[in-house]
């Protein structure tokens, strides 16, 4: 695979971006792609590795080594083909993936992972520019329909590799644009919406139907969808927020960083305001911001606070800060748990850890709050003496996970069992609930996670729908 001198003789070298000062003035991608020689350079780097890891650290299983050699070898053509083979849609997850194939790769022993991701992206990014990617139009027609209900990632998926092998397939979305949260969540400065609408023009092309604005559960009911199609899948996401549980938390200034991210990007699409924010604009222009959690949400929160003028920005997590560097010799080829930086804390941005919030401090509104340091004693949480302190707040963005799908609407009308955890109840194999020709795929199945596994189980739930209308299937699993 590449060159087998390649790792040997070339450095890692991977994309860069433009200047914090530049890129908070808009919402763009701000990406600077590798020039084609030193792409196809850094695919050399590739090893001819006795087992690929990159291959078990991948959720859509990408055949990594199999495009980095095309690439190496000048065949960008047959490598979107490998490429495509395993995901629908590498320029999504060619952005926004955290790429834990290149944390499996072998040469993250020494750090110095293969740029997979950025090779990924380029592979995707040609084949559009070149015309190459087409509608795949199936030969013929099974005569059988699919109700595909929730248009995110693992939707998108769903309803595309079902298109192909032939079925009719009508993708219910119930906001006006379909995405789910790669539209609504994800701000364009990470990944640009021109990006869906491409898609979708495909889909649609290949015999998908999509009834954007219509809610599964209040604008057409559940019944009716078993009545009328011949299978249904349920791919609606976990929208269901953590809330923040203190007292004060209920004062106008605390609000879901999802309410926050979506008025936005409804902005960056042309909306009106009364459209983007019916129930009050959430900026932060000239606000004091606390985001309350760590993760990518909050991430999020914090880039798209600096775009609108944040007097400050603070992050809190309650977790322990994370090492700088992992272990290699206990994590690899795992995901590891260590520090992570991201560009939208690079823009500016304070960051503590080990926090406990206490009490949103406030009469009419928010104004600060209250916090207190926290460490691990014999597995239990315990709040540290004479840490407390006092946050300045303007506005407080939660960005603390979901706890799963939304239940009232559709999961309630569909009768499917749930796991303890509130997730629809399927497994991996045929994705069957406990309703008969009922499916369900994504984070709705599995809980909050990766584009990239909406991506996975969205193909693997078609495979298993297609396999149950007619007996078998060729679809790839």
């Amino acid at each position: 695979m590449g060159k087998e001198t390649g790792f040997l003789e070339y450095e890692r070298h991977d994309r860069g971006y433009l200047d914090p000062k530049e890129r908070v003035k808009n919402y763009k991608e701000f990406v600077i792609p590798l020039a084609e020689g030193e792409l196809r350079t850094q695919a050399a780097r590739c090893m001819n590795c006795g087992i690929p890891y990159c291959h078990n650290g991948c959720p859509v299983n990408n055949i990594i080594p199999d495009w980095n050699h095309l690439v190496y070898e000048d065949d960008w053509r047959d490598a979107l083909e490998v490429l495509h083979s395993t995901n629908n849609f590498p320029e999504f997850t060619g952005r926004i993936c955290p790429a834990p194939c290149e944390a499996s790769c072998t040469l993250n022993i020494m750090d110095t992972p293969v740029t997979i991701k950025s090779i990924e992206c380029a592979i995707v990014d040609r084949g559009w520019k070149e015309g190459w990617i087409e509608p795949q139009v199936p030969s013929k027609r099974t005569g059988k329909s699919v109700a595909v209900i929730g248009s995110g990632p693992a939707g998108m998926a769903c309803a595309q590799q079902l298109a192909r092998a032939g079925h009719s397939v009508t993708l219910f979305e119930k906001n006006d644009r379909i995405g789910g949260l790669l539209r609504y969540g994800i701000p364009d400065f990470k990944m640009e919406k021109h990006l869906l609408d491409r898609r979708k023009k495909q889909m649609e092309a290949e015999g998908v139907t999509v009834r954007a604005s219509t809610e599964v559960g209040v604008d057409v009911s559940f019944k009716s969808l078993k009545e009328n199609f011949d299978a249904v899948v349920l791919s609606g996401g976990a929208e269901d927020p953590r809330p923040l549980q203190i007292p004060g938390a209920e004062l106008p200034g605390v609000h879901f960083a999802m309410t926050f991210l979506a008025q936005q990007n409804k902005r960056n699409a042309g909306d009106d305001e009364k459209t983007a924010a019916p129930n009050g604009s959430l900026l932060a222009t000239g606000k004091h911001i606390v985001v309350i959690g760590g993760g990518d949400t909050g991430s999020d929160c914090v880039g798209t606070s600096n775009r609108q003028g944040a007097a400050s920005v603070t992050q809190l997590e309650i977790m322990p800060k994370p090492p700088e560097k992992e272990n290699k010799a206990l994590t690899w080829p795992d995901w590891p748990l260590k520090l992570r930086t991201s560009t939208s804390h690079d823009e500016g941005c304070e960051r503590d850890w080990a926090v406990l919030t206490k009490r949103v401090l406030g009469e009419n509104k928010v104004t600060g709050l209250e916090c207190v340091h926290v460490e691990w004693k014999e597995g239990k949480m315990v709040e540290v003496p004479g840490s407390e302190f006092t946050l300045k707040a303007d506005l407080i963005l939660l960005a603390m996970g979901f706890l799963g799908p939304r239940k009232q609407g559709m999961i309630d009308q569909s009768g499917v069992a749930l796991t303890d955890r509130g997730n629809v109840d399927a497994n991996v194999v045929d994705y069957k609930t406990s309703e008969d020709m009922v499916f369900s795929c994504g984070d709705m199945r599995r809980g909050q996670s990766l584009v990239v596994w909406a991506i996975r189980e969205g193909r693997q739930c078609a495979r298993a729908v297609d396999e149950a209308l007619m007996g078998v299937s060729e679809l790839p699993r």
